[in-house]
């Protein structure tokens, strides 16, 4: 391969588990996880020489993810169970040298009747609980979690006003508008290798109900006077950096918050000037085109 550098990886991507926990009281615990992996592995040959006898099968990674599922005797979050199969696959195959593991759970909420939480039932929910572990064979460690799909929204308390106007700017300046928006959030934990992380069997999910809960307060505000938004970027910042905050394991947090328009509906004709006269009443949804605003926020780290 002279002259030549070739970078590889292989995986298996999608493969869906589903596990149930049975309590001796009866009681059912239920995920259901969308796995993805990808191995950085030295397999060279299989692709300078058509030799696989270096090759993780993406097959036997399929397999794993069912044995593994098997193997935890107890509820696990999706960052812990990323993390078993990172260091599976880091430490029984010479070859691999990290291992990339995304795993997205599925949002079944257990199902309440007559306001008594059933033992074994459950309805889908919204937002999806998400991860990327990297764990390499040397031991170091990236966690990073998530939230996709988290919809919110509010009826008042936004406006936008004092942007760049030119020749072919026509939205109106507003201090009365609706703020919609479907939150992706990812957040990094400080962890730098396996030892490092907390043994706490709960200590992921909590800082996921956590991240979530300073995300909706920061958004909505105090439930009676609600919190005036200038503009989706202002309180983008300010969840962001509420997060940092009030949440002291995370190092960094990315936030993407695409602006979903309700539209004023002004309805008119030759014959009737106001059939129908917007008063922040009557909204036209829409989705596309929407606008899309995303950053960045992380803690500074000292050199000292």
């Amino acid at each position: 391969m002279e002259g030549l550098k070739l970078e590889q990886r292989h995986g298996k991507a999608r493969v869906r588990v589903g596990r149930v926990w049975k309590e001796a009281n009866g009681r059912h615990l239920f995920v259901e996880w969308n796995v993805s992996i990808s191995l950085l592995s030295d397999c060279l040959a299989a692709y300078t020489r058509a030799d696989n006898s270096d090759i993780v099968a993406t097959d036997t990674m399929k397999n794993t993810v069912y044995v593994k599922a098997k193997e935890c005797k107890q509820p696990i979050s999706v960052e812990d169970f990323a993390i078993v199969l990172g260091k599976h696959f880091t430490s029984f195959y010479p070859q691999v040298s990290s291992a990339i593991i995304n795993i997205v759970e599925k949002p079944w909420e257990r199902i309440y009747i007559d306001g008594q939480p059933h033992r074994h039932g459950f309805k889908l929910g919204s937002e999806k609980h998400t991860t990327e572990v990297t764990v390499k064979k040397s031991g170091s460690l990236q966690v990073i979690s998530g939230i996709e799909g988290l919809a919110v929204l509010k009826t008042t308390q936004s406006g936008f006003e004092g942007f760049i106007r030119d020749k072919y700017t026509i939205l109106p300046e507003t201090r009365e508008r609706m703020l919609a928006t479907e939150i992706s959030a990812s957040w990094r934990y400080p962890f730098e290798n396996l030892a490092s992380v907390p043994a706490k069997q709960s200590y992921f999910m909590e800082k996921y109900t956590n991240v979530k809960k300073v995300l909706l307060d920061t958004f909505f505000g105090p439930t009676k006077e609600g919190v005036y938004s200038p503009s989706v970027q202002s309180t983008l910042y300010y969840m962001a950096k509420a997060v940092l905050a009030r949440v002291s394991d995370v190092s960094s947090v990315k936030l993407k918050m695409p602006n979903i328009h309700f539209l004023p509906v002004n309805l008119s004709s030759k014959d009737n000037p106001v059939i129908v006269k917007f008063e922040d009443d009557v909204f036209l949804p829409t989705d596309e085109p929407h606008g899309s605003i995303e950053a960045t926020l992380s803690r500074i780290q000292s050199k000292i």
